[in-house]
């Protein structure tokens, strides 16, 4: 049985990172603007499913993190596929090529690491809904 989300839980102002770059993931905290929830995860599942995914309000997915236990591809095919969710992902760092298959997967926008502490107030501003 899914449980529907409520309008309150709807209205938190929160947001998804995935990264294993501890430094990029401080960096990024330290601007949260008030009233904003980051959530940094490399598991989606850890967070729910469609009904749960659906409340936040974007994604920051670092395309450097792969590794055993993690693909940022499969997180995007997860998010696209999946879920079937229309969450902004927003992706920084990695290769053209790893940008390319991004693309194909439907992520939204690319940037480099050292863009997203600056670029984080932005997108909090334009994902405002709600206030």
């Amino acid at each position: 049985m899914m449980t529907t989300p409520t309008i309150a839980a709807r209205l938190q102002k929160k947001f998804i990172l995935m990264t294993h770059d501890s430094a990029l993931q401080a960096s990024v905290q330290a601007v949260v603007p008030e009233g904003w929830e980051m959530v940094a995860t490399l598991d989606l599942d850890s967070l729910g499913g469609f009904e749960q995914v659906l409340l936040y309000r974007f994604v920051f997915l670092d395309l450097e993190s792969l590794t055993d236990d993690f693909d940022p591809q499969d997180a995007i095919r997860k998010i696209r596929m999946e879920l079937m969710l229309n969450v902004a992902i927003f992706c920084f760092g990695g290769c053209e090529d790893e940008r390319d298959q991004a693309r194909l997967n439907r992520a939204d926008r690319f940037f480099e690491h050292d863009e997203m502490p600056a670029r984080l107030p932005q997108f909090c501003h334009q994902y405002r809904w709600g206030e």
